[in-house]
Parts: structure tokens; C-alpha cells; sequence
């Protein structure tokens, strides 16, 4: 496919420059964004664990064993460091995005409150977040473009 190598009316050394920034831009917004996904889930497998009776009764009170409760707190906290540090990022992304899903299905579905119906679409538009990341990757600043490391 041939492709122009500059847009009409700008010369080559202005369309290098944008393409620079929007570089610079996508690097930017990819760290942020992963940044800004997951310490929701560092916070939250850290609070279980502080209140690990409670939120155990919980679970059990919405049919889902206390036995999984290690698993979940183990999840959110590695879960969520790997995406942050950029390491495994599509599997841990994998992982957070179904374990968003089930949360939403198990303990927010009665849409008939509408704090819950909230709390259910959050947990569904974290998870699309955590599937951009599964299908883009981490970005460059990340573990996994690091060589060796992935």
C-alpha cells in the first residue's frame, strides 16, 4: 500500500514532528491508563486482607465460598502490580477483566437498586479497559518490552 509520507500541505520534517508527539502521546496515555486501572484492585485485595472475617461472611452471604477469598485477595494484589509494572500485562489483564466480570454478576445484580446497577456497569467498563490492554499490550514503558524480562 503506498502511503503519502507527508500530509498535503505540510512537509516531511512537520509530519516526523507529529509523528513524534503522537508517539510521546501513546507512550504517555498507555503508562496512565494502567496506572490509573489497577490500584483499585491493589487497594482492594490490600482491604481484604484487613478485614478478612468480614469480607469472607460477604462472600459467603452472596453463595460464593470464603475458601476463595485467598485466590481473589492474591488476584487483585499480583493482578494488579503486574499491570501497573507492565509484566504479563495480557495475561494479568486477562485475568482482572474476567474477575471484574464475575464480581459484577455475583455480588451487583440487583438492578433494581440503581447503586448496584452503577457498580455493576463499573465493574463492566473496567473490564473493557483491561481488555484494550489485553488486545495493545502494555506499551513500551513497560516490563514486557523490556528484553529478557517477559
Amino acid at each position: 500500500m503506498n502511503t503519502p509520507l507527508a500530509a498535503p500541505g505540510r512537509s516531511l520534517s512537520d509530519s516526523l514532528t507529529i509523528n513524534k508527539r503522537d508517539a510521546a502521546l501513546e507512550r504517555f496515555a498507555e503508562l496512565a491508563g494502567r496506572l490509573l486501572l489497577a490500584p483499585l484492585f491493589l487497594l482492594s485485595g490490600l482491604s481484604k486482607l484487613g478485614a478478612y472475617t468480614a469480607t469472607a461472611g460477604y462472600m459467603a452471604s452472596a453463595g460464593v465460598p470464603g475458601a476463595l477469598l485467598p485466590a481473589a485477595i492474591a488476584l487483585e494484589v499480583v493482578g494488579s502490580l503486574a499491570v501497573i509494572l507492565g509484566w504479563k500485562t495480557r495475561v494479568a489483564a486477562t485475568l482482572l477483566a474476567a474477575f471484574s466480570l464475575l464480581t459484577a454478576f455475583l455480588f451487583h445484580n440487583n438492578f433494581g437498586d440503581q447503586i448496584q446497577m452503577i457498580m455493576f456497569l463499573k465493574n463492566v467498563s473496567i473490564a473493557g479497559g483491561f481488555l484494550l490492554l489485553v488486545a495493545n499490550g502494555a506499551g513500551p514503558l513497560s516490563l514486557d518490552r523490556r528484553p529478557g524480562l517477559v
